[in-house]
């Protein structure tokens, strides 16, 4: 690559935006990337169509590799058909020409975030999840092998989250303290149950979005609602471990505080005369560690091997060797102890047995929840690093590759929903995975660890899984307060109020309650908005034939006893409804906002133009609308003119009755021409 390009573009410039993420970040990222690509669900000119090069170096100059793939090969038969399935499919793209210059950096990768994946992964399946450990470890195992050969971006690492585990993990508790007679005795069995239901409706849920072509529901929810909703996460999350870390576990299971705000009077209540000293000086030294381990490293940014030292598997190991040596479990600690990889009968099961079926329909608000959440993360994580290396992003192609990922983790009984993270695949992408052998690689490592690995971590204390889980939450709340010092200096009042209301609700009551909400007033916003149709009023320009909007050219002459409008955008169900409403303030009131109880400012009109020239469409419904509020204005005395109608919404107008209606007179191809009309009358 040559230099003057590298220089272009540093994949490793930060954004002035933090970015935003559920997930338990690792350090707190910046440079949320501006992503606006809605390809269509067929485009030849795709890179995964074999255009480009699979993992060759990035058209906006960033270093992709310093290997390169050799062109695609086309399938026998049909070219068209062999693009469809390279598409469709990306790994017949690059596994067939995957080269062996590019297995260095890409087993770098896996090994490394596998390092930070096996801990992590074991603290979400018993902290957060309520489950075994091997329940997050199949996670980060066996739903990445189906993404690999379905996934358009190189770089996306797809294991358990923690807020989705969390979910999960209420899920789990809210079926365990169900009615005794009605669920199975065996705690465990009921875990395994309904997490699978939920993993399973998850996959079902995410493909269904992708083949509908759902993928644009990425730019639907306001950064202000998700970063309520990742604060809230934080808050809950930590409030959680801290009960562990303090050692009050046993007491809250006799006490059983429910909600959030509950957990929080507990441990004001109980942390200072009832905590058990062995745990809580381990939890905090094992915090206090890690924190100074993860500063350290950054000053060694030169030295990769120290700045790549997986802190946290360091730390885990060297307690359970402390642990079993000085005996914590003998002092009240509580341990991990012996892990059976059990997932029932057998390793794989159809998801939908007798088993699961009785926790589907509880379930349901959960994984339709997890599946959007989970959806947001991790679009952002694959578009960032698209960007990053120059290669694109499909979000309904995701969205088929996330659901049928967790379609197969859901054959294994008990494994946790898995999305994609912003900060897994930077590092990913950082070390040098440029394919997604790196997840392959990552998954094989897991694996080993599932099975081999596990009985090593018998004593390993669960208030050190606590604290490495409030470790990977601190940067979520170092970045609430450039949000809200940025909401504040623009005056996103809106934006705000939703952010404090989605972390209200979800620390009051529950995260579920709190997203569920949050998302019903963004929508009906969207849906406020989208409903008034953007209209404004034109005027002639002094001394020439032109007409602008009044409102950006005061000197415009407003004709009397005549309205001409210009509506700025196609006409449907949800912005005709309104439009009877929006003239009439606009014929009495013009274009400033006023109330109604005021004074009407212009003399009623008698004369009504409107300008359709931005019109690209309309449908039935609005048709019938318009219909109705013309032949109002006709009734009225008013004279009616339409100009500039484009083709299709002609044809509409003559099906609809309109052009019966105002006669074919009523119609010109220019203002001008309308206004001569107006004029000689």
């Amino acid at each position: 690559m040559s230099r003057r390009n590298t220089d272009q573009h540093d994949p490793g410039t930060p954004s002035r935006f933090n970015s935003l993420s559920t997930t338990t970040s690792v350090s707190s990222l910046q440079g949320m990337i501006r992503a606006e690509e809605r390809m269509p669900l067929v485009n030849e000119g795709d890179v995964e169509a074999g255009q480009a090069q699979y993992g060759a170096v990035s058209r906006s100059g960033g270093d992709a590799s310093s290997g390169t793939l050799e062109p695609p090969k086309r399938l026998k038969g049909n070219p068209r058909w062999a693009r469809r399935v390279q598409y469709y499919v990306p790994s017949t793209a690059w596994i067939p020409n995957y080269s062996l210059s590019l297995l260095g950096g890409d087993v770098l990768a896996g090994v490394t975030v596998a390092a930070m994946l096996i801990p992590q992964s074991v603290s979400y399946g018993t902290s957060l999840a309520k489950l075994s450990p091997t329940t997050g470890l199949f996670a980060a195992s066996i739903p990445p092998i189906m993404y690999s050969l379905l996934g358009t971006s190189r770089q996306l690492n797809v294991a358990p989250e923690a807020a989705l585990s969390l979910l999960v993990g209420q899920a789990v508790s809210d079926f365990r303290r169900g009615d005794p007679h009605t669920r199975p005795e065996d705690p465990a069995a009921v875990g395994l149950a309904v997490a699978t239901a939920i993993t399973l409706q998850v996959g079902l849920f995410s493909s269904i979005l992708g083949f509908f072509r759902l993928g644009f529901l990425d730019v639907v929810l306001s950064r202000a609602l998700l970063r309520g909703f990742v604060t809230a996460v934080a808050v809950v999350i930590t409030v959680e471990q801290l009960i562990t870390m303090f050692g009050l576990t046993a007491l809250e299971h006799q006490l059983n505080p429910e909600t959030t705000l509950d957990k929080i009077l507990f441990i004001a209540e109980h942390a200072w005369d009832s905590y058990h000293r062995p745990t809580m000086v381990i939890s905090f030294s094992v915090l206090l560690t890690l924190i100074f381990l993860r500063t350290a490293k950054g000053f060694f940014k030169k030295y990769w091997w120290i700045y790549r030292l997986p802190e946290v598997l360091v730390v885990v190991v060297a307690s359970t060797f402390i642990s079993e040596k000085l005996r914590w479990d003998a002092d009240g600690v509580d341990i991990l102890g012996a892990v059976p990889v059990s997932t029932g009968s057998h390793f794989f099961q159809f998801p939908l047995n007798g088993g699961t079926r009785g926790y589907i329909r509880g379930t349901t608000s959960t994984a339709i929840l997890i599946s959007v959440v989970g959806f947001l993360d991790s679009i952002v994580a694959a578009k960032q690093n698209g960007d990053r290396f120059g290669h694109s992003i499909s979000p309904n192609r995701e969205l088929v590759a996330l659901g049928a990922s967790n379609l197969f983790g859901s054959f294994v009984p008990g494994t946790l929903p898995a999305f994609g993270s912003i900060v897994r695949s930077r590092i990913n992408g950082d070390i040098g995975g440029r394919t997604q052998m790196a997840s392959l690689v990552c998954a094989g490592v897991v694996l080993l660890a599932t099975f081999f690995l596990l009985p090593w971590l018998f004593f390993l204390p669960k208030c050190v899984l606590a604290a490495i889980i409030c470790l990977f939450v601190l940067s979520l709340f170092g970045e609430v307060p450039h949000d809200l010092r940025y909401y504040w200096r623009i005056g996103a009042w809106t934006d705000l109020a939703m952010m404090f209301l989605t972390f209200t609700f979800s620390v009051v009551w529950n995260v579920e309650i709190g997203i569920v909400v949050s998302l019903i007033i963004s929508l009906l916003l969207v849906i406020k908005r989208s409903s008034k149709t953007r209209m404004t009023i034109l005027g002639r320009l002094p001394g020439t034939d032109q007409w602008r909007p009044i409102t950006d050219n005061p000197d415009a002459e407003d004709i009397p006893g005549a309205l001409i409008v210009r509506i700025r955008e196609s006409l449907d169900f949800a912005n005709t409804a309104q439009l009877k409403e929006r003239l009439r303030r606009l014929e009495l009131y013009g274009p400033e906002r006023t109330h109604p109880s005021e004074e009407p400012r212009r003399e009623a009109a008698n004369v009504l133009v409107f300008h359709m020239a931005d019109v690209e469409s309309c449908d039935a419904s609005a048709m019938q609308i318009f219909h109705e509020l013309l032949e109002t204005y006709k009734n009225r005395g008013v004279v009616l003119y339409v100009t500039h109608l484009r083709p299709g919404p002609r044809e509409m107008f003559e099906r609809a009755g309109i052009v019966e209606l105002l006669g074919e007179g009523a119609f010109y191809n220019t203002l001008g021409d309308a206004m001569a009309k107006v004029e000689q009358r």
